[in-house]
């Protein structure tokens, strides 16, 4: 059976950055990976759950809302996928570092945090998701890779 693209990446040697991951079409999957793999510093379910709902509001209401195709995270909790409809690559990561910083500016409770709007609405803490926006933010103001290749 045919390996999957993620499984091709060497995990021991990848940080934390902004890759393209694969592009199907007019469709480009981004691996927003937060966390250095396999190295026992995972995000947990809060923080995850947090930032899924406060970066998939915000990229949803920003200039390329029409073009989102989905915003999560990765079951191996280290980063997040983005899928992005006919994306210019340098576009979206200035709008990726433009959403984390509406994320960290954020006042008031977490998008959806009510029974009627989320399934664990009780799973959700704007300080989680701020801590991770915050240091991920950090990576991508010094990433130099504008080409987003994974490291080989």
């Amino acid at each position: 059976m045919e390996r999957i693209k993620s499984f091709t990446i060497n995990h021991d040697i990848l940080m934390p950055g902004f890759y393209i991951s694969r592009v199907d079409g007019d469709i480009t999957t981004y691996d927003m990976r937060t966390r250095r793999p396999n190295m026992g510093n995972y995000m947990s379910d809060l923080t995850m759950h947090s930032v899924e709902h406060m970066f998939a509001t915000y990229i949803r209401n920003s200039e390329i809302a029409d073009d989102v195709v989905y915003f999560g995270p990765m079951g191996c909790q280290t980063g997040f996928y983005l899928l992005i409809r006919n994306a210019d690559d340098k576009q979206v990561f200035e709008i990726t570092k433009k959403v984390l910083q509406e994320i960290l500016d954020h006042e008031g409770p977490v998008f959806g945090a009510s029974a009627v709007e989320c399934g664990n609405y009780r799973n959700l803490e704007l300080a989680a998701a701020k801590e991770e926006c915050r240091t991920y933010l950090e990576v991508l103001k010094k990433q130099t890779n504008m080409e987003f290749t994974y490291p080989q």
